[in-house]
């Protein structure tokens, strides 16, 4: 047998973030030993309380969730997006309890931990604003080299934002840990809006997973409040699933057309702040380049999507 993956997942849910974390689960290919939370799309004591929430509805409650940071490194996160995943950040949808409770420990220090004792090459999925990273790299940069490869989602390429017209919401949230995340020599992969905006997850899809059981049913019911948002903001008729694009590419490598490319963050105060700046001109020998996905075939990422979702049930 092919040995798992490792994989930690930092996330802040958020309804697709929650995709994503159901989408690890329902994935042979990967160990999930980790989720850690951060502030973004919610405050940071609903982020933790989602993930533990969502690790329950799959009965996934031994995997540990560590608390994260819960503001942006120097600047305050200017809003959070609850108009977008409602108030508590899962779309209205009251998930039961978790009987878990959260890991004492912080992010930071259980992330390191992991790093510098797991004896396989670990995997991190980093789905939220990019503070956590960027706090392991300042306060333990030898743990944080020991990131196999740090998939993220966040940015753009050539697409613009979707929540300032230069900025992706991660980004956004906070600039100044995406440049240190991104001028480090982590190997890491950004998938922004370039390849998760033609990802267009229907009504069908939703319903295919939907009649697979409770999880399923759950999961499609979170979602509809993120589907009511896509008709208004971006014209389509189903959701954008950014966060469990990210999470395919860690599961699957290569799920994603990538091209290495310098990237640089704009951390000043104006129109441009949080825009990712990807040298398109050529490809990059530096150590500190990211893999930039610039490809997808959307159809196979979406079945991948709906065929593993709908074996939650099943399993």
């Amino acid at each position: 047998m092919t040995p798992r993956i490792p994989l930690v997942i930092d996330t802040d849910p958020g309804i697709d973030d929650a995709l994503a974390i159901l989408l690890a689960l329902a994935s042979p290919e990967v160990d999930l030993r980790l989720v850690t939370t951060v502030h973004g799309n919610v405050d940071l004591a609903l982020t933790t309380e989602n993930a533990l929430r969502v690790l329950h509805l799959a009965g996934r409650s031994d995997v540990p969730v560590a608390a994260g940071a819960r503001a942006s490194l120097i600047h305050p996160q200017p809003e959070r997006a609850g108009h977008v995943h409602g108030a508590e950040g899962l779309g209205g949808v009251q998930l039961p309890p978790s009987p878990a409770r959260p890991d004492p420990r912080p992010a930071v220090v259980a992330l390191a931990e992991l790093l510098t004792t797991s004896a396989e090459p670990v995997t991190v999925a980093a789905i939220g604003p990019l503070t956590n990273i960027a706090l392991l790299l300042a306060v333990d940069p030898e743990a944080a080299a020991r990131i196999d490869r740090l998939v993220v989602m966040g940015g753009s390429a050539a697409r613009g934002g979707n929540v300032t017209a230069a900025a992706e919401f991660n980004i956004w949230s906070d600039p100044e840990a995406a440049a240190a995340v991104f001028g480090s020599t982590i190997p890491t992969v950004m998938v922004g809006l370039d390849v998760t905006l033609p990802t267009v997850l229907g009504e069908a899809g939703i319903a295919r997973f939907a009649a697979a059981g409770p999880v399923g049913a759950t999961a499609a019911a979170i979602l509809q409040q993120y589907l009511d948002h896509a008709r208004d903001a971006y014209g389509v008729p189903g959701v954008v699933v950014h966060d469990a694009l990210a999470l395919t590419e860690a599961v699957v490598p290569g799920t994603l057309g990538t091209v290495r490319r310098d990237v640089v963050v704009d951390t000043t105060l104006g129109a441009g702040r949080g825009q990712t700046l990807v040298d398109r001109r050529t490809v990059s020998a530096s150590p500190t380049a990211v893999e930039v996905a610039e490809s997808v075939d959307a159809d196979a990422a979406l079945e991948f999507l709906v065929s593993r979702l709908s074996r939650l049930d099943r399993r």
